[in-house]
């Protein structure tokens, strides 16, 4: 009798993930530091830098599906820390140029609270829940930096993380797809393959840093903005 087909989970050890922070804190970093004319531009350094983002949201998506309870409140206490870190954010990013006119669209936190925002909608499931989370996608995605795809993907890679079907790789993948549009090249489907060696080829030792991360994004930008770098210099 044939088996059927069943979708790999996705096992991390802590410090695979840390190491996945860490390396899009730092690709992130320097894309910012480019951009806005700390350092002079490097081939190459653009294009990694879009790798940041997808893996934030794999290691968001990733250590909110292994909630051991899936506890509701988990959901409320990261939602309140990226609003809260999201909104000190918006002061030196709107201040540095944004990306479109004034605030919007939100920053990359606004991104991944509204990523986390469907989340909660899904996991809690209270009265209409389907029509409050797709509200909360359609309406949240329109205001964030990378759109619906940038959601999507979070989305997607959480609901696999959580119970993997081939629906939930599919939203990732299409988030995914849909972030080679908005950046102009497939760095992000980096994401990837960084995400299989962590799982399947190595072992880290590395101490978690959880909080470090949510002030690092609003104090990053606070500093450029302080050093004077304020036109964005676009690669």
């Amino acid at each position: 009798m044939s088996q059927s087909w069943t979708w790999p989970r996705v096992e991390l050890s802590d410090g695979a993930v840390e190491a996945m922070k860490w390396l899009g804190l730092i690709l992130m970093t320097a894309d910012h530091a480019q951009k806005y004319g700390l350092m002079p531009v490097v081939s190459g350094v653009y294009e990694a830098g879009r790798v940041a983002f997808p893996l934030f949201g794999i290691v968001l998506a990733y250590n909110l599906a292994r909630v051991q309870s899936h506890d509701p409140a988990v959901y409320v206490r990261v939602l309140t820390r990226l609003l809260i870190c999201g909104a000190l954010a918006s002061i030196p990013f709107i201040a540095l140029g944004g990306l479109g006119f004034g605030w919007w669209p939100l920053n990359s936190m606004g991104t991944l609270a509204v990523s986390v925002g469907v989340m909660y909608l899904i996991e809690s499931r209270p009265p209409f829940w389907k029509t409050k989370a797709a509200t909360v996608l359609l309406l949240g995605g329109a205001m964030v930096e990378f759109w619906w795809p940038g959601v999507a993907l979070c989305v997607g890679a959480w609901w696999y993380c959580t119970h993997p079907t081939g629906g939930a790789f599919l939203l990732w993948i299409a988030g995914t797809a849909g972030l080679t549009l908005i950046n102009g090249n497939g760095w992000a489907c980096a994401s990837f393959a960084i995400l299989a060696i962590m799982a399947y080829g190595v072992t880290i030792a590395i101490p978690r840093a959880s909080r470090f991360f949510y002030v690092y994004y609003p104090a990053h930008l606070a500093i450029i903005l302080l050093l004077g770098f304020r036109i964005p210099i676009h690669p």
